[in-house]
């Protein structure tokens, strides 16, 4: 890979992540005024994880599995709206105490960890994004391998950086906003939740056969 196509990959992607926040960016900014932000690099974890894996998905050609079936695709991505809202309408009617945000119960590990990894693997549309996305910056006469670990590890660090740099700024709205009742932190949370879900179910991307 040449370092011009990487460098126009690098533009891709972050142009790419120079738009208004989508689910994912969402998930974590609600966890971060929950939690705070060290909490929900859980979050962050299990997300970049289930893209790892759309990755592999793309690259040994499952995305097109997903791409030629209507079916599968709609009942991914409706199970992923599905979970957005039970997450959101969770909090909203949650009755936790204020105390530390990072102390509740919902902030255990692996419990935060799934949520962004579920999250992130029931979108549908990341599997195809990676798909129509690599093969535009590889080159078919040198090794694919190489070059897939490179664009993949790029995407990784990339989107790590952006949802930190968005947990961060829930985390500071929520620490602004402290004087609040936290059953009421607890449904500005649940809203973003649903509002995630909403974008979710908003997107008409449909599989060509």
């Amino acid at each position: 890979m040449s370092a011009e196509t990487y460098l126009l990959y690098l533009a891709a992607v972050a142009v790419f992540f120079a738009t208004p926040p989508d689910t994912s960016q969402l998930l974590i900014v609600s966890n971060a005024m929950k939690h705070g932000l060290r909490r929900s690099l859980w979050v962050i974890a299990g997300d970049l994880s289930a893209n790892a894996v759309q990755m592999t998905a793309a690259a040994f050609g499952l995305a097109a599995v997903i791409a030629s079936s209507a079916v599968a695709f709609g009942w991914i991505k409706w199970l992923g709206v599905a979970y957005l809202v039970w997450i959101g309408v969770r909090l909203m009617l949650s009755r936790e105490g204020a105390g530390t945000r990072g102390a509740a119960a919902s902030a255990r590990p692996g419990r935060l960890f799934r949520m962004g990894f579920v999250t992130s693997m029931t979108n549908p549309f990341a599997v195809l994004f990676f798909a129509a996305l690599f093969p535009q910056f590889i080159d078919p006469s040198a090794a694919v391998l190489p070059q897939l670990l490179i664009l993949g590890l790029t995407y990784i660090i990339v989107d790590g950086a952006t949802l930190i740099l968005w947990g961060w700024a829930g985390d500071r709205v929520a620490a602004r906003l402290a004087r609040l009742s936290f059953v009421w932190i607890n449904r500005m949370c649940g809203a973003l939740m649903i509002g995630a879900a909403v974008l979710l179910g908003l997107k008409d991307i449909t599989p060509q056969r």
